[in-house]
């Protein structure tokens, strides 16, 4: 009966301000901050990260391509030295930032495009894996149950954690609807509460064909830069506590 709550913070980019970190640190258990590869400055990132130690949050590190432009939700097809040189530098970046502010990172959670792609990508899958290893192998992974580059970093000697999304429409094969379809995006709020609740108690979730499909999740995950996120979040943690969970972050 535990479980973690998790969202993707810092993600504000100058006068562009994206999703209410201050609002969502009240609620979650655990912190995806992004590293500046697709959205994030140093000054936005650091406060994100100053934020998350006084509310006692969990910080994890939101790897990803190097795509500002696209929010880091357009795949590159990066060779497996550059990618892994990619994610060791944005790793060492926010570790530097999150021991400033005595914190500090305790797992990895690639963004977009990079977590999609390296469910099935072997190739791409290593080069995170090697990144992850060689800037501080105790780092944590969080990723989707049953993809590859779960398997490559349990081998490699890392602890997996396993992701579930409460905001997201599922496939049939546990896989996520991608976002250039309709319904990939869930909005309504005490819709998004129950289905949560159903993952959490029940290990399971109704994919967008109507089937039910397992999900086994250690953290689940309310995307920051959705409209009603705070909303979310604070209905799901409400409906967490009612069913009797203890929120934790589980990277600790």
């Amino acid at each position: 009966m535990r479980i973690d709550l998790n969202s993707d913070m810092g993600e504000s980019y100058g006068r562009w301000t994206l999703g209410d970190d201050h609002a969502l640190l009240d609620v979650v258990s655990s912190a995806n901050v992004a590293c500046g590869f697709h959205a994030g400055d140093p000054a936005g990132i650091l406060k994100t990260l100053a934020n998350a130690a006084e509310n006692g949050v969990c910080v994890g590190a939101h790897v990803a391509y190097h795509d500002l432009a696209g929010f880091g939700r357009r795949f590159v097809d990066e060779q497996p030295a550059d990618l892994k040189a990619d994610v060791m530098y944005q790793l060492a970046a926010l570790e530097g930032l999150a021991a400033s502010v005595d914190t500090h990172v305790s797992y990895v959670k690639p963004h977009g495009a990079l977590y999609n792609r390296i469910v099935h990508d072997e190739r791409q899958a290593q080069a995170v894996v090697d990144a992850i290893t060689a800037i501080d192998p105790s780092l944590g992974l969080l990723t989707l149950p049953g993809s590859v580059v779960g398997e490559i970093a349990a081998a490699a000697g890392l602890r997996v954690f396993r992701e579930a999304f409460a905001d997201r429409a599922y496939m049939p094969d546990g896989t996520l609807v991608p976002r250039t379809q309709p319904g990939a995006v869930i909005s309504d709020v005490d819709a998004v509460a129950a289905r949560v609740s159903r993952m959490a108690s029940a290990g399971e979730v109704v994919a967008i064909d109507g089937s039910v499909i397992p999900v086994a999740a250690d953290s689940v995950c309310v995307h920051g830069d959705s409209p009603s996120a705070v909303a979310m979040a604070r209905a799901i943690r409400a409906r967490l506590d009612a069913d009797g969970f203890d929120v934790r972050a589980f990277a600790k």
